[in-house]
């Protein structure tokens, strides 16, 4: 349930209305936009009248919300929301622009792809210092050196770093170190992992689950703020379907879908979803075209030897040659970079 306030209530009458619902043993989140007041009921609704906040003065009306997600949900906060990573600002317009390998293999090999996608125009640097992994074999990354080295890179050209936590044990280390954590498709359901992350104070990058429908997405990102921390960023980076030529099927409906359902920011993987270099640049375009808050994409400066996903990387010069692109759809969209 939301009680939407008259334009101009005083903070005054907002607290009464806010004690009103409380002595209804209904916990509160207040949104205050720019024209108007929202306060969003959180806990069991169905046997309270919403007659009893209607008639108040300072109310203009009530709304039951259906979805199981409250937080997360645009009727409680029709504006959307700009999270900031470290200067770098995703939704309300903002667009977003994340690129670095896909696993850290050395400091020289990151630090050359972070200059690189720098200089075209890129504002966050990602790479994975741990990797999950479908084999057991495969290359699982540096761990904390991996980390270590994304830090002093980030010293040395000035990015901030977005990077994958798979594990409770590094919470603390990440909280310290990391920009923006990420939480990848396998860890999107890991309930205790995500309580965790609502009580620090670091922005979340949730990526959507294999077979994650939107609702089950969504609500992993109630978890997080649930548990105290507001500053998630939803990643689609595709799904399993029965189609095998591609890695996974990129779901660009997703980006209106959830722009209609929840107010969090939206960034697109199409490194991921296609599994192919070529598949990136137009899925990239397609994904800022239909209204996507940023994107995520693999450069890697020699990807035939990449110890991760080297096939569906970019080299330096192709990913200058779409940023440059991609700017030019974002000013048609009205997207600010």
């Amino acid at each position: 349930m939301i009680i939407v306030l008259k334009p101009h209530t005083s903070e005054e009458n907002i607290n009464r209305v806010e004690n009103l619902v409380k002595t209804r043993g209904l916990d509160t989140h207040i949104v205050r936009g720019t024209e108007m007041t929202i306060i969003g009921c959180i806990g069991d609704t169905t046997l309270i009248d919403p007659r009893l906040f209607e008639v108040d003065s300072s109310v203009d009306k009530v709304m039951h919300v259906q979805e199981p997600y409250k937080l997360a949900n645009r009727a409680f906060h029709p504006e959307d929301s700009v999270v900031d990573v470290s200067g770098v600002k995703f939704g309300g317009g903002h667009l977003g622009l994340i690129a670095g390998p896909c696993s850290v293999e050395s400091f020289e090999q990151v630090l050359e792809v972070a200059r690189a996608v720098k200089a075209s125009g890129a504002t966050m640097l990602r790479g994975g210092a741990f990797k999950p992994r479908t084999s057991p074999y495969s290359f699982q990354g540096l761990g904390l050196e991996g980390l270590d080295i994304l830090c002093a890179v980030r010293d040395e050209v000035g990015l901030p770093i977005v990077t994958e936590l798979m594990s409770p044990q590094y919470l603390d280390v990440f909280n310290e170190k990391v920009d923006l954590i990420q939480i990848g498709a396998r860890n999107m359901q890991n309930f205790d992992l995500l309580k965790q992350l609502g009580q620090i104070d670091r922005p979340i990058l949730l990526k959507r689950g294999l077979n994650a429908t939107y609702e089950e997405w969504i609500m992993s990102a109630e978890y997080i703020m649930a548990s105290g921390n507001e500053n998630v960023i939803l990643c689609e980076r595709g799904i399993r379907t029965f189609e095998t030529f591609t890695r996974n099927t990129l779901d660009l409906q997703s980006i209106p879908v959830l722009r209609k359902k929840t107010h969090l920011p939206v960034v697109v993987d199409p490194s991921h979803a296609g599994g192919k270099w070529w598949l990136v640049e137009p899925m990239a375009k397609a994904a800022v075209a239909a209204g996507a808050d940023g994107l995520m994409i693999e450069v890697h400066n020699n990807p035939e030897c990449a110890l991760c996903d080297g096939a569906q990387s970019l080299k330096p010069d192709k990913y200058d040659t779409l940023l440059q692109q991609v700017k030019q759809i974002a000013e048609v969209v009205g997207k600010v970079l």
